[in-house]
């Protein structure tokens, strides 16, 4: 019983922490065969930030507390095993939130840039292979749903 509770709360957690890529080298399957709007620039400065997740799954938490509830259950017997199951699936719960929200956190960068036209834009896209330094000149990509990107030259 307790290996398939552990098989299925680890099925559920990584199910609820994949989150498709972000970065300004990859696009989604909808961005392809569309027009985007192409504007240069150079980049005034770059910043690294953290990226959350929008709104909490809730994955974590529930295979957490699966997972300690039936591991507390199996302290002790009688009031024993209802206690250990209560403070088994409050401990995973909050272990298992931990653990999802450290999973969806993304590394990414704020790129300010100033358009050929004169504008001061702030972009914030994920990291990826892509380098961005003060002075680089770089294109701007913004797509029908204005999602800007921004890509090396």
């Amino acid at each position: 019983m307790l290996a398939t509770a552990l098989a299925a709360a680890s099925m559920l957690l990584a199910a609820g922490c994949a989150t498709p890529e972000r970065s300004g080298s990859v696009y989604g399957s909808r961005d392809t065969r569309q027009a985007m709007q192409v504007q240069t620039a150079t980049v005034q400065g770059v910043r690294n930030v953290r990226i959350e997740r929008e709104g909490e799954a809730g994955v974590g938490s529930i295979a957490g507390a699966v997972v300690g509830g039936v591991a507390g259950s199996n302290v002790g017997g009688g009031k024993g095993s209802i206690i250990g199951s209560v403070i088994g699936a409050v401990a995973g719960g909050v272990a298992g939130s931990h653990l999802e929200k450290a999973a969806t956190e993304r590394n990414g960068l704020e790129i300010t840039v100033r358009t050929d036209d004169g504008r001061t834009l702030a972009i914030v896209q994920e990291s990826g292979s892509d380098r961005f330094d003060a002075g680089q000149r770089v294109r701007l990509l913004t797509d029908a749903r204005g999602q800007v990107r921004v890509s090396p030259l």
